[in-house]
């Protein structure tokens, strides 16, 4: 080979022939510093030390805001599911010091064990009236014409599980707990933690519910905002349906397709049909009056039978048919709650199709919450697991606020929690002191493709916490 065929060529490539330790304190999840700086610029830990301080009884152990600040960040960080997982954070310093906490402060696997086993029902109530506040806070936010509501049931897996309380059968033929949990938007506002067994409706669990939430929303946002909630034929009751028109709220619910409904389409004329189509799905109704067998008066239906499914067309045969229930459109007061609003198109019959399917989008926040932590809860107790999962709520919330207000235009503010993490939050960095001040560098590449200065300036200033 002449001298001339190797021009180019790499003699002594960068080849590492050994490994040793360092002193310097580095972080592969430099990117947690964002979410930590930002739990503390809205302000949220005197909220939390008013209401849960007082399960301190030794001053020895940390102080309940730091536990919640670790736990809050150790969802998002998503490297483990299990709580063992703080034992081994407990000897990172780097890790310490990316979530702003002194390396001695770092908890152990049975201070979080301790931490949630010391919570009682009125404590655990607390974390409802807490998602409440926190919603009131986005509301104000964003200042919403129409609060829209989704009420859905959500099965966590727990099939593996070894005689844990609560866990029974589901109807996904899985063990597991079975929670009730209102949606707005990307959120989830509220929830009541239940055993597998409970169905979706289960008792006055849904009306209470229901009840407690439009008062807090009439009383401390606005008297004359539209509400509409929107539920699966999992909540088609006729007691519900009253409480709903009594407290003159908006709702779509699908029914069950009974005989005599199914005859008396069948029966109909192809005149008779309307169609509605959008970006991704054609459908055909009709409009009803239907009354059932025990009801008191008739309530607006609609039969409803779509044409495409994930842009293929249906057979006549494999077309599945669904009935709408609603009562927007009857002249009730809601309606004119629309009107003032501006709203009015809400009462025709193709955005009241559109809205009930748009309900997928309140099923993938049951997804996506499910991606940010595991189904599977760590306790053989049932108060310590609804602890859990209410604590796992809560920084659920925090983490999509984290999203929209400080890492829009960086990420999609829809992305799931993978994607966020790989992203944002699994970056590397060194933490270094310089005269008197704590750094965290990065690469420059890092620096300008995730925009680092816009990130530190909102997680530093984002929109404050208030009670209201």
């Amino acid at each position: 080979m002449s001298k001339h065929s190797t021009k180019g060529c790499h003699l002594n490539p960068p080849l590492i022939h050994g490994i040793e330790t360092t002193s310097d304190r580095l972080t592969g999840r430099a990117g947690l510093t964002f979410f930590s700086r930002y739990l503390r610029g809205i302000k949220i830990f005197p909220h939390l030390d008013r209401l849960f301080g007082s399960l301190r009884k030794n001053r020895k152990g940390q102080p309940v805001v730091e536990v919640f600040k670790q736990v809050f960040c150790f969802f998002p960080d998503g490297s483990s599911r299990h709580l063992v997982r703080f034992d081994a954070l407990k000897s990172d310093p780097g890790y310490a010091g990316a979530i702003e906490t002194d390396a001695d402060q770092l908890l152990s696997s049975h201070a979080v064990k301790r931490f949630f086993g010391a919570f009682w029902p009125y404590r655990i109530w607390l974390f409802r009236h807490l998602l409440h506040q926190l919603f009131l806070w986005r509301v104000q936010i964003e200042q919403p014409r129409v609060i829209v509501l989704g009420m859905d049931s959500m099965v966590m897996d727990n099939d593996e599980a070894c005689c844990r309380e609560g866990v029974s059968p589901t109807y996904k033929r899985v063990k597991g707990f079975h929670p009730l949990q209102v949606t707005w938007g990307r959120f989830v506002i509220d929830a009541v933690f239940r055993g597998g067994r409970k169905h979706s409706n289960h008792s006055d669990t849904a009306e209470k519910t229901l009840r407690h939430l439009i008062r807090k929303i009439r009383n401390r946002y606005r008297s004359d905002v539209p509400i509409v909630v929107r539920m699966d034929s999992g909540f088609f009751d006729q007691k519900l349906l009253e409480v709903l028109e009594e407290l003159q709220v908006g709702y779509i619910v699908a029914g069950k397709l009974y005989d005599d409904i199914q005859d008396y389409v069948f029966r109909l004329l192809p005149s008779a049909w309307q169609s509605y189509e959008n970006q991704h799905q054609q459908w055909r109704y009709i409009e009803l009056g239907d009354r059932r067998g025990s009801w008191k008066r008739f309530r607006r239906a609609l039969f409803c039978r779509p044409l495409y499914e994930d842009h293929q067309r249906l057979l006549e045969f494999a077309r599945p048919d669904q009935i709408l229930y609603t009562n927007l459109g009857c002249g009730t007061p809601v309606d004119e709650q629309f009107r003032q609003a501006g709203r009015e198109h809400y009462l025709e019959a193709d955005s009241l199709i559109a809205s009930y399917h748009d309900r997928g989008q309140d099923e993938l926040v049951h997804r996506a919450l499910k991606d940010f932590t595991s189904e599977t809860l760590p306790f053989q107790r049932f108060l310590s697991n609804a602890a859990f999962y209410y604590t796992m709520l809560t920084a659920f919330f925090l983490y999509e606020c984290f999203k929209q207000d400080v890492c829009r235009g960086v990420v999609p503010v829809a992305c799931y929690a993978t994607t966020l993490r790989r992203r944002i939050l699994d970056i590397a960095g060194k933490i270094v002191r310089h005269a008197g001040r704590i750094l965290l560098k990065v690469t420059k590449c890092t620096w300008e493709h995730l925009r680092m200065e816009t990130l530190w300036y909102r997680s530093g200033a984002p929109p404050a916490f208030h009670w209201v």
